[in-house]
C-alpha cells in the first residue's frame, strides 16, 4: 500500500525533479493505493488538495473509493471539487453525518453562541447520487473496512472540545456518530485512518483491536485533537498509546506543533509528523 498526503497543515513540495511548492491548509486529505483499489480520505478545507494531487501527479479521476472521516468542513469542503474531477466514486459517509456540526463558545452560566463548522450546507442533498451512508462495521471491498466509534460517553470529549451537534431545533455536545475509522488489512498489520480521532486514537486503537480482536494494529494515521490540551494532558494520552504497543503513528493537523513534540518524547520514531507530500509505504 502506498499513502500521499494530499492536505495537513504543513505545507511541502513535490518529490519529482523539480520540486515544486505544495499548499498547506487547517485541513486533511489523504490519497491511498491499496491492491487494485485508489481511495481518497477526505478533501481538506478547500480545492486545494486538487492542486496538490496534479502536482504530485495523481489523477483524481481514477480514485474509485470515497471516504469522509467526519462531518467537519476542514475535510469535507472539497468534495464539490472532487465530484467535477471524478464521475464514478462513491463516498461513503457514516449514517450519523448530517449538516448539523457546531463549534460552541461558552460564555457566562447557561449562556453561549454557535458557530458552524459543518458540511457545506445543502451538499448531502446536492450530492445525493454520490454519497453512500454506512452502519456499523462496513467492509466496503474486501480488505477495506469502516469502523464507527463503539466507545461509550464521548459526548464528555464533545463537551471539553466545544464541539457540538444541533437536532430538532436544540444543541447537545457531539458524541460523533459521524465520525469513523478507515481500516485497511495489509500484510504487517492493520492500518487505521481517523483523521482528526475525536474520540480519542487511544479509544479508536482500543476499538479497532476489539473488532479484530485475531488482527494485529500496525500504525495509525490522521490528527489527534490535541493543539488545546495542556501538557500534562498530552503526556499521559502519549502514555497511553505506547502502552497499547501501536508500531508506527503518522500524526498532524489538528494535533499541533507543541503535542508532536511531546508525543515524540515518549514515543521516539514511532511517533512521525505529517506534512503535505509525504509519502507512506507499507
Amino acid at each position: 500500500m502506498k499513502i500521499r498526503i494530499l492536505i495537513d497543515n504543513i505545507e511541502g513540495f513535490s518529490a519529482d525533479e523539480r520540486p515544486r511548492k505544495l499548499f498547506g491548509e487547517w485541513g486533511l486529505s489523504v490519497y491511498a493505493e491499496y491492491k487494485d483499489h485508489k481511495v481518497l480520505l477526505d478533501t481538506g478545507a478547500s480545492h486545494l488538495f486538487a492542486k496538490n494531487a496534479a502536482v504530485m501527479g495523481i489523477d483524481l479521476s481514477q480514485v474509485d473509493i470515497g471516504v469522509l472521516s467526519h462531518a467537519h468542513y476542514d475535510h469535507a469542503n472539497g468534495l464539490a471539487k472532487f465530484f467535477k474531477a471524478n464521475e464514478k466514486a462513491p463516498f461513503y459517509l457514516r449514517k450519523g453525518a448530517a449538516e448539523n456540526c457546531y463549534h460552541t463558545h461558552k460564555l457566562l452560566g447557561p449562556l453561549a453562541f454557535h458557530v458552524y463548522i459543518g458540511i457545506h450546507r445543502g451538499w448531502l442533498k446536492r450530492f445525493a447520487d454520490r454519497i453512500r451512508f454506512v452502519e456499523g462495521d462496513a467492509e466496503i471491498v474486501p480488505g477495506i473496512t469502516l469502523v464507527p466509534h463503539k466507545t461509550a460517553g464521548l459526548e464528555s470529549i464533545g463537551e471539553r472540545a466545544h464541539l457540538s451537534v444541533k437536532e430538532n431545533g436544540r444543541f447537545r455536545y457531539d458524541s460523533f456518530e459521524h465520525e469513523q475509522s478507515l481500516v485497511f488489512d495489509t500484510p504487517r498489520g492493520l492500518f487505521v485512518m481517523n483523521s482528526c480521532s475525536h474520540g480519542g486514537a487511544d479509544n479508536i486503537v482500543k476499538e479497532i483491536a476489539a473488532t479484530f480482536p485475531d488482527k494485529k494494529l500496525f500504525a495509525i494515521l490522521g490528527g489527534f485533537h490535541l493543539f488545546r490540551y495542556k501538557d500534562s494532558d498530552i503526556r499521559a494520552f502519549a502514555e497511553r498509546l505506547r502502552e497499547l504497543n501501536v508500531q508506527k503513528i503518522y500524526t498532524g493537523h489538528c494535533t499541533g506543533d507543541r503535542a508532536f513534540k511531546i508525543l515524540h518524547e515518549i514515543l521516539g520514531d514511532r511517533a512521525e509528523q505529517m506534512f503535505t507530500g509525504m509519502s507512506i509505504e507499507v
